[in-house]
C-alpha cells in the first residue's frame, strides 16, 4: 500500500484556496490508481520528471507530488502558471 505525505506548504495552499474537499477526493483516487498506467490517464496523472508527477482536481487546479519508495509526497498545488513557477525553482 502506498502512503501519502502532505507537506506544510501543500496543506497551507489547499486550506487557503478552500479546496479541501476536492483535494481529498483526488488524493484517494491517486493512491488507489498510482502505479496502474491505464488508470493514470483517467486520473489525469502526468509524469513531469524523473520522480515528479502532477494530477488535476479539475480543469484549473493541479497537485504536484514526488513518488518515493512506498509513498507519494505532495508538496505544491496551484494553477498552470503557479505550477510552472514552482517547477522552475526545482530545476
Amino acid at each position: 500500500m502506498i502512503s501519502v505525505e502532505l507537506s506544510k506548504r501543500f496543506r497551507r495552499i489547499v486550506r487557503d484556496a478552500r479546496r479541501e474537499a476536492e483535494v481529498s477526493v483526488t488524493l484517494k483516487l491517486v493512491v488507489e490508481g498510482f502505479g496502474n498506467p491505464h488508470a493514470h490517464t483517467g486520473l489525469s496523472i502526468r509524469k513531469l520528471g524523473k520522480h515528479f508527477y502532477e494530477c488535476r482536481t479539475g480543469l484549473d487546479w493541479r497537485l504536484l507530488f514526488e513518488a518515493q519508495k512506498g509513498r507519494l509526497v505532495f508538496d505544491f498545488a496551484g494553477d498552470h502558471d503557479e505550477v510552472q513557477n514552482y517547477l522552475r525553482g526545482k530545476r
